[in-house]
């Protein structure tokens, strides 16, 4: 820009001449009758590096100086290169004036009838650039014939190229600036209600657990409680049975009616004491069904969050008879209470019964988790080895092993050969089926939307109104569109963090994902056809 405007101020200072006036460029100047010597017959002079720096010390700016040499040595004239801008041109005519001032021009180089030992010195131009002479053959060879206002409307051309270039190029990024704003604008709404969502159901899920978990805690508490005020009962009741049986037996020669009535309270007792055991039969299935229920809950849990376990409340039970043995020991610290002894002989064994039955239930937890564990690892290794064997039979089968996410080419040939001729097809065809696997692989390119299906569930489908489908659907059709479209929910379903193509038992008939059943159901009925086929 800075050229150009000099180049402006440069016609407003110029002549109409000057103007019109074709100069030789890039801008030169000729130097003439540079002192020689004759030396073995031929004319010697150094290089052209004093001369530029003489001119260069004038204030000229030559860029370089090119000596003319011919058969018989140096010529005596050299051409001086000054620079290709407005400013070189100034220089060129400043070294033209220099030397007009000094009555050293081009014309008082031919006019001149004793030209002395003084240097001449002119800008070139057509005449020079079209004489014959061994000037006129460097100029045509290192220039060209151009005018100032020629110069001035070219570069004005190409400012105006480059300033419209750079508007389109600043328009074009404000547009895809706004894309990418509002593109994150949409991702950061979804990411909140995502965040807000997972929070109602995490607070849910807690509070759903607190309340199984103290329902649990307070049924089992409760039926305990009751069980052992029924059970010291019973034991005090033996007890003193027992005795009044050994003094029965003293006085059973001197009172009949006292041992009748003795043997009625003991009949009474053991009619109690089956009660009792019915009672504790009922209490252990009740104590199983509850085991039950906490082997299921804790089943749930895991799947959830893994947040409650069985043994916690047998845990939190042994605690708490641990302290209530703690509170009966001080309150019989002198040993006089009978009673609160009996108890706290009665908590000590159920203590260690209790205890023993979380040692049982740890044990079995153990157990139970490996053998799931190693069931789980089995069962993947023979879904392997299912896909492993599947994947090497024909594609027709009913259960077979499928790359999941994989395009199918088939329809990208048939749209090719429709829109290109059948040399072209084929290589046209496997270019765009290569670009839109590029596009199924890229995280970045997520062409979905969260939608509520019948149920009032959100369910996440893909977007139609996406740029790149609906491009794709217009271009090259239905059947295209509908290749990515599979791909894309494929992959979306069974490889969304991975987004690469994988191998997976699938029903063909269903179009879905295969069970390991349906699988080994699917060989063995195989099996049994190819037996028949044999016999």
């Amino acid at each position: 820009m800075e050229g150009h405007q000099n180049g402006n101020n440069r016609l407003l200072n110029s002549s109409t001449s000057e103007v019109t006036e074709l100069f030789v460029w890039p801008w030169m100047g000729i130097v003439a009758n540079i002192p020689v010597e004759e030396k073995d017959g031929r004319y010697v002079r150094d290089g052209g590096s004093m001369l530029k720096h003489d001119l260069a010390a004038q204030g000229f700016k030559p860029v370089r100086v090119h000596p003319l040499w011919n058969y018989k040595g140096h010529s005596g004239f050299a051409v001086v290169e000054f620079d290709r801008d407005w400013l070189g041109f100034t220089n060129g005519m400043k070294f033209e004036k220099c030397f007009e001032a000094n009555h050293r021009g081009k014309k008082d180089l031919y006019a001149a009838k004793q030209i002395g030992d003084e240097l001449y010195g002119w800008i070139a131009r057509d005449d020079d650039f079209h004489s014959e002479s061994i000037i006129g053959e460097h100029l045509r060879r290192s220039g060209d014939l151009k005018t100032i206002s020629g110069l001035e409307a070219e570069y004005e051309w190409k400012t105006t190229r480059l300033v419209a270039n750079l508007s389109n190029a600043i328009e074009v990024k404000n547009m895809r600036l706004k894309e990418i704003e509002c593109k994150y604008n949409e991702t950061s709404i979804s990411v909140s209600n995502l965040m807000a969502q997972k929070e109602v159901m995490h607070r849910t899920f807690n509070e759903e657990i607190m309340k199984i978990q103290q329902n649990g805690r307070s049924q089992l508490e409760k039926i305990l409680k009751e069980h052992e005020k029924i059970r010291l009962e019973l034991e005090s009741q033996s007890k003193e049975l027992e005795k009044r049986e050994k003094e029965l037996q003293k006085q059973e020669a001197r009172n009949e009616n006292e041992s009748t009535k003795l043997f009625t309270e003991k009949k009474m007792n053991e009619h109690a004491t089956l009660e009792q055991k019915k009672a504790d039969e009922n209490l252990r299935r009740l104590s199983e069904n509850q085991k039950k229920e906490k082997e299921k809950l804790h089943r749930r849990i895991i799947e959830l969050q893994k947040k409650l376990d069985a043994k916690q409340a047998l845990e939190l039970e042994v605690q708490c008879m641990r302290g209530a043995l703690q509170v009966l020991r001080h309150m019989n610290v002198d040993g006089g209470n009978s009673e609160l002894k009996n108890k706290m002989d009665a908590i000590q064994q159920d203590l260690r019964e209790k205890e023993q039955d979380l040692d049982d239930l740890e044990s079995l937890n153990q157990a139970l988790i490996v053998k799931e564990r190693k069931s789980n690892d089995e069962l993947q290794e023979a879904r392997k080895e299912l896909i492993n064997g599947l994947s090497k039979q024909s594609s027709r089968a009913l259960i077979g092993a499928k790359r999941v996410g994989e395009l199918d080419r088939k329809p990208f040939l048939i749209a090719a050969k429709k829109k290109y001729s059948n040399k072209e097809a084929g290589e046209k065809a496997m270019e765009l089926c290569s670009l839109w696997d590029s596009y199924l692989r890229d995280p970045s390119w997520h062409p979905f939307k969260i939608v509520r299906g019948r149920s009032d569930k959100e369910e996440e489908i893909i977007d139609e109104d996406d740029e790149k489908l609906r491009n794709l659907k217009n271009e090259f059709g239905e059947e295209v569109y509908w290749a990515v479209k599979i791909a894309l929910m494929e992959i979306n379903e069974y490889n969304p963090s991975g987004r690469y193509i994988i191998l997976e038992l699938w029903n063909y008939k269903n179009r879905g994902k295969a069970t390991l059943s349906e699988g080994v159901s699917y060989i063995i009925k195989q099996l049994k056809v190819h037996k028949r086929k044999r016999n």
